[in-house]
């Protein structure tokens, strides 16, 4: 950008379409924008009749008041009768292990909340608003099995505009493609649980959950070749290094986390957490021609309690926690200090290069929801699962649709922040020459 602002020939003219965009995006805060109601609705799926509440063409207004400045992510979760926006029988994206209502689950409670800002309100996700505002983009969600739940919960929430057709590669499931016709936008999802190259060393591991040889230095090529044309990436990781790793760094085992064998150094479970972020960072940075936005989405912690996950452990409880109940510690406290540092690094980094980074910090938030996880009823009791007590994963609907509005929220804001960091640039470089 600065070598094009720089040539005098087009300079006007870039400065120009640029602020034209820009202007475009922050007119968005303001002017409302005018949609025909039934054009949105022809669209739907069949089941949406079972859809409430009814949205109207001026839903999709975004407010100037919407963007008051706080931090959204430090708040506490209120009762909110209205909700959930959507059922089990009216989404068919919920996967079979998060559908909660499907196999039995006897409360409704854990699904009547939202999440409360100390300093402002979050306005709960409007689709109308979310569609017009990506229309033409691409979203990439990059991570585990709870990045693939974000994004189911984000297919649910959408379905009262529109479901998404299937335009998938592979029929893989942990590499999806969804696109929406009437906004030609498409979600992604690239499974890639460890960030990096990894090979499974042993189906059956220490624990019955695998032994895996994770190459820390190497990018996963499954995501990392594929994604410099998205828009936005959503990358997340966490739960996955709980399970027995071998660790490699340039081809060399340089330890591992719980293997169990002679001879080899056990090293914290975050050595691998962080050199995967880095790594995955670095490949991010990497990209010559990527132009989108990088979501970090921090760790969300689980409920286990009366033991582990393999001995017992559970999460009954029917409400969310309190802030002043519940302190962020042990395992889920380095998981996330230590993303928080690598984020701040490759953001650094990355900003040299005109790299947009942005924090989609859950973890608070998700930390106060013992309730929100599907526990004993992601499956029927007779099935043989190896998480029998899932306390990892979220109830669809449930507290995870909370990420949707604060996706929402940020990608709002994004065209304000993307114009300044525009304007600030050309000043740099007027003042360069």
């Amino acid at each position: 950008m600065e070598l094009l602002l720089g040539k005098s020939h087009n300079a006007q003219n870039i400065r120009k379409s640029i602020l034209f965009v820009a202007t475009t995006l922050v007119l968005l805060g303001i002017v409302p924008l005018y949609c025909n109601y039934p054009s949105f609705m022809q669209h739907q799926h069949k089941d949406s009749s079972e859809l409430t509440p009814p949205y109207h063409a001026e839903d999709v207004e975004i407010k100037v008041s919407e963007f008051k400045e706080c931090d959204i992510f430090s708040g506490e979760w209120v009762p909110n009768p209205e909700a959930p926006y959507y059922t089990n029988s009216s989404c068919w994206a919920i996967h079979e292990h998060q559908n909660c209502m499907k196999y039995g689950r006897p409360d409704t409670g854990f699904m009547k909340w939202r999440w409360k800002p100390d300093a402002c309100d979050l306005p709960i996700f409007n689709p109308f608003q979310f569609l017009e505002i990506v229309r033409g983009k691409s979203l990439a969600f990059v991570g585990d099995s709870v990045g693939r739940n974000q994004m189911q919960s984000l297919i649910c929430m959408l379905s009262r505009v529109e479901y998404p057709i299937d335009e998938s590669y592979t029929k893989d499931d942990n590499f999806k493609r969804w696109r929406y016709p009437s906004y030609n936008f498409t979600l992604e999802t690239f499974w890639s649980p460890f960030l990096v190259k990894v090979e499974e060393g042993d189906s059956d591991g220490p624990t019955h959950t695998g032994l895996f040889n994770l190459h820390l230095d190497k990018f996963d090529e499954k995501w990392t070749t594929q994604i410099e044309d998205f828009d936005y990436i959503i990358i997340s990781a966490g739960h996955w290094f709980y399970r027995p790793s071998m660790y490699y760094d340039n081809g060399r085992l340089v330890g591992c986390r719980f293997c169990q064998l002679e001879n080899i150094t056990d090293l914290p479970m975050t050595y691998g957490y962080r050199r995967a972020f880095k790594t995955a960072f670095k490949a991010l940075n990497s990209l010559e021609n990527f132009k989108g936005v990088i979501f970090l989405r921090t760790f969300a912690p689980s409920h286990f309690e009366g033991g582990e996950w393999n001995e017992g452990g559970n999460c009954v409880r029917k409400k969310p926690f309190r802030s002043n109940e519940i302190t962020l510690e042990g395992v889920s406290l380095d998981f996330y200090l230590t993303q928080i540092e690598e984020f701040k690094v490759a953001k650094r980094e990355g900003n040299k290069k005109g790299m947009r980074y942005r924090l989609l910090d859950t973890t608070q938030a998700m930390l106060l929801r013992p309730d929100g996880h599907p526990s004993r009823y992601g499956h029927w009791p007779s099935e043989n699962v190896t998480l029998y007590n899932d306390c990892v994963h979220w109830c669809l609907p449930g507290p995870i649709d909370s990420w949707t509005d604060f996706l929402l929220h940020m990608l709002k804001k994004e065209g304000r922040k993307s114009y300044q960091e525009m304007l600030e640039l050309e000043q740099g470089t007027k003042k360069s020459t």
